[in-house]
């Protein structure tokens, strides 16, 4: 799928540049255009092809997306390199970058972000950091993906339906807020100052405080309940439904299969009402925006170039529902992975903090600086081995039944 992909933004790039040679930085739209209609196409052959039928997901089909959609992720950055040396569709041409080499031996007035052209191997490297930290910070959004799971007591073969359609929603809020945020930094850069200090804080906040562990109490939840029509039973795989009574289910002697019976005469409402279904749904969304709060900035720590944020934060979640199969039952293992992504959350934070800080010195009476960049590999290098390292520790000093419990 990948190389289908290469040789599509190929032949499209030959194309647009005979038409409009002046500009290929102006075809990047199409790098975005092209982008999006891969992820469609891999959306529309989970729920349509691989998904059709509501079924619970098996550790072991779980493992196989998770390598599946994996492999496709790590895949992409050998297209960004390339795509970024030959200059696909204008990529890597007049690209935002952070003013590193310009600063050395300058005046530390120098803009912050610049445009210039950015090589293969960098935006690969960026690409790779972008989509390890996000990865890592969504493993902090299972444990609330499998809290709402219970607290809803979803079926099992209904939560892929719930993570589907939760992914769909998280694509459509993300993109927004990458091209709003995206827009806002190149013009006021001094909100990467704002940015890293709210991942530092947010990373304080993980550290030190307990979040609400009652789904019942947000409040989406409880305006729901309040002003719409609400049933407290499953209508299949259905977010709405015009029954009134719980619905039962028969066996087919023959073939084993449990279908669901129909519903007593008159006994459907004229108007459609909310079930369980879709009120963990509304909460599974509330949850991935409270997380790209975080998650996005961190990236934008990374690299300030809107292709590379939005498609290494798209591929990280495009695993994310098969992550949560292979790691919900998993999760309360690894006692030390929250504390890894804390400290995570915080050195992305202090390297955007290093970066924006310096040049806004003089703001507050001080001699302005030079920005100061932590390298991309350096980077890659402390998120894994802070995972890695997490990983060992929890297996090696595991958790105590009490503390799981």
């Amino acid at each position: 799928m990948i190389e289908t992909f290469l040789l599509a933004a190929d032949t499209a790039t030959t194309t647009a540049i005979a038409t409009d040679g002046a500009n290929p930085a102006s075809l990047k739209m199409w790098a975005y255009v092209a982008f999006i209609g891969l992820v469609v196409l891999f959306l529309a052959l989970d729920l349509g092809v691989f998904h059709r039928e509501a079924h619970e997901v098996s550790m072991k089909e779980a493992a196989t997306w998770s390598v599946i959609w994996l492999s496709c992720g790590l895949a992409f950055s050998a297209f960004v390199w390339k795509a970024y040396d030959a200059n696909w569709l204008g990529l890597g041409l007049d690209t935002p970058r952070y003013n590193t080499h310009e600063l050395a031996g300058q005046v530390p007035e120098q803009p912050i972000i610049v445009s210039g052209t950015v090589e293969g191997a960098e935006a690969a490297k960026q690409y790779l950091v972008g989509y390890v930290v996000e990865k890592s910070l969504a493993m902090d959004n299972i444990f609330i993906i499998a809290l709402i799971f219970s607290f809803f007591a979803v079926p099992a073969k209904y939560q892929h339906r719930v993570l589907f359609w939760g992914i769909i929603g998280a694509l459509i809020m993300r993109g927004g807020m990458i091209g709003v945020g995206a827009g806002l930094i190149l013009k006021y850069q001094w909100i990467l100052i704002v940015l890293g200090g709210f991942l530092v804080l947010t990373a304080l906040k993980m550290a030190l405080i307990k979040g609400n562990d009652d789904p019942s109490q947000n409040f989406a939840v409880r305006l729901c309940k309040k002003f719409l029509p609400t049933v407290d039973f499953y209508d299949g795989q259905r977010f709405f439904t015009k029954r009134t009574l719980k619905p039962t289910y028969s066996t087919d002697p023959a073939t084993g299969k449990v279908t669901m019976d129909p519903a007593p005469a008159g006994s459907l409402s004229a108007k459609w009402s909310i079930t369980p279904l879709f009120l963990a749904l509304i909460l599974v969304e509330i949850t991935d925006l409270v997380f790209a709060v975080d998650s996005i900035p961190a990236i934008f720590a990374i690299t300030p170039d809107p292709f590379i944020v939005f498609t290494s934060n798209i591929f990280a979640i495009l695993g994310l529902r098969a992550f949560y199969f292979c790691l919900a039952a998993l999760i309360a293992k690894f006692r030390f992975l929250k504390p890894a992504l804390i400290l995570i959350l915080a050195f992305v934070g202090v390297k955007l903090l290093l970066l924006s800080v310096p040049p806004y010195l003089g703001a507050i009476g001080l001699e302005a600086q030079k920005s100061i960049k932590i390298d991309t590999t350096l980077s890659l290098v402390i998120v894994l081995a802070t995972l890695a390292l997490a990983t060992v520790l929890s297996i090696a000093i595991p958790a105590k039944a009490k503390e799981q419990a």
